[in-house]
C-alpha cells in the first residue's frame, strides 16, 4: 500500500506476535535484575517495618522469645504522653531543630555564593567543608568532646585568653550541653548543604545578573531578589531533608553526651534506642519509633502543602 507517497507497511498477525513475544522477555529481563534489590526490601526493610507495628501493641522483652510477647493494644502509646523523658526528648529534638537548621541553611547559603564567584583556590576549599559530612560521627565526637573539655580544652583556653573567667562548662553543664551539640552539627551539616546550594546556583541564568547589573544592582539586591528566590526548589529539598535528619540525630548524643547530664541533651531517636536495648522495652520503643514516623509525615505533608506558596519553579 502507499500513503502519501511513501511505503506503509501493515502489520502481519506474526509480527504483531513477534513484537509481543520480544516486549515479555525485555519485562522478565528487568524484572529480573530489580528482583535481588526487591527480595532485599520485602524481607531486609518491609517485613520488620510491619512488625515492628504490631510489637509497638504489645509488651515484650526481646531476650524471652515470642513467648513473653503480651498484647496491650493502645497502651504504649498513652504511655508516652505520660512519661516525662519522653517529653523531654520531644522539646530537646524541637530545640535541636529550631536551633540548627535555619542557622546551617543561611550559612551554607552565604557560603555557597562566597565560593560560586571567584575565589582562590574553591575546589580545594570545596573539600574542606564537604569532609566533615562524610567523616566517621564517632571520629568527629571524639574530637568535639576534646575540643569541649571544660578545664582543658582549646575552646575554653580560647575564651580565658579573651578575658571570660569562666567559660561554659558545655557537655558538663546541663544548660550547655544541648547546644554544645547542635554547634558541632551546624558543622558538620555544612559542608552537604554548601555543596547542594552551589549545585542550585549552577542553574540560575547569567542573564538575570547581568540584567541587575546594567539597571545598577548592589550584591544584596542580587541575593535577595535573585538568588534566594531562584534557589527556594534547593532550600525546600533541604529544608525536609533536614528535619528529617534532625530527628534521627543519635550518633553525636550517644558518644559525647548519652542524653545527660540528665535529660538536658535526651533526644527521640536515642530515647528510643534506650527504651528498646538497654530497658528492653521492645513495645514502648517502637511506639515510639511510629509516633516519630507519623509526626515527621505530617510534618512534611505540611511542607508539601505549603510550597506552591514560596518556592519558585523555574
Amino acid at each position: 500500500m502507499r500513503h502519501n507517497g511513501q511505503m506503509a507497511i501493515q502489520s502481519t498477525p506474526k509480527t504483531i506476535k513477534y513484537k509481543k513475544k520480544s516486549k515479555v522477555k525485555n519485562d522478565v529481563i528487568g524484572y529480573l535484575f530489580i528482583t535481588p534489590n526487591l527480595l532485599g526490601f520485602i524481607f531486609l526493610t518491609l517485613i520488620p517495618v510491619l512488625f515492628s507495628l504490631f510489637v509497638s501493641f504489645t509488651e515484650w522483652n526481646i531476650f524471652k522469645g515470642f513467648k513473653e510477647m503480651n498484647f496491650v493494644g493502645l497502651k504504649n502509646y498513652i504511655s508516652m504522653f505520660e512519661d516525662t523523658w519522653f517529653k523531654a526528648s520531644i522539646k530537646n529534638n524541637v530545640i535541636y531543630t529550631l536551633g540548627t537548621i535555619p542557622v546551617t541553611l543561611c550559612a551554607a547559603l552565604l557560603t555557597a555564593v562566597i565560593l560560586n564567584d571567584k575565589v582562590y583556590g574553591k575546589n580545594a576549599i570545596r573539600t574542606m567543608f564537604f569532609m566533615p559530612y562524610i567523616s566517621n560521627v564517632v571520629a568527629i565526637s571524639a574530637i568535639w568532646l576534646a575540643l569541649y573539655n571544660p578545664s582543658y580544652g582549646p575552646i575554653n583556653q580560647f575564651l580565658m585568653d579573651l578575658g571570660i573567667s569562666d567559660p561554659p562548662k558545655w557537655i558538663a553543664s546541663s544548660k550547655w550541653a544541648l547546644p554544645a551539640v547542635m554547634i558541632m552539627s551546624v558543622w558538620g551539616g555544612l559542608g552537604y548543604n554548601t555543596v547542594i546550594y552551589l549545585a542550585g546556583l549552577q542553574g540560575i541564568p547569567k542573564e538575570l545578573y547581568e540584567s541587575a547589573d546594567i539597571d545598577g544592582a548592589n550584591w544584596w539586591h542580587k541575593l535577595i531578589r535573585i538568588t534566594i528566590p531562584m534557589l527556594s526548589p534547593t532550600t525546600f529539598f533541604l529544608l525536609i531533608t533536614n528535619i528529617i535528619s534532625s530527628f534521627q540525630v543519635f550518633g553525636q548524643i550517644n558518644i559525647m553526651t548519652q542524653g545527660g547530664p540528665g535529660t538536658s541533651t535526651t533526644v527521640i531517636a536515642y530515647y528510643i534506642y534506650l527504651s528498646g536495648f538497654r530497658y528492653y522495652k521492645m513495645g514502648y520503643s517502637a511506639s515510639m519509633a511510629w509516633f516519630l514516623f507519623i509526626a515527621i509525615f505530617i510534618v512534611t505533608l505540611i511542607q508539601w502543602k505549603g510550597q506552591k506558596k514560596w518556592v519558585n519553579y523555574m
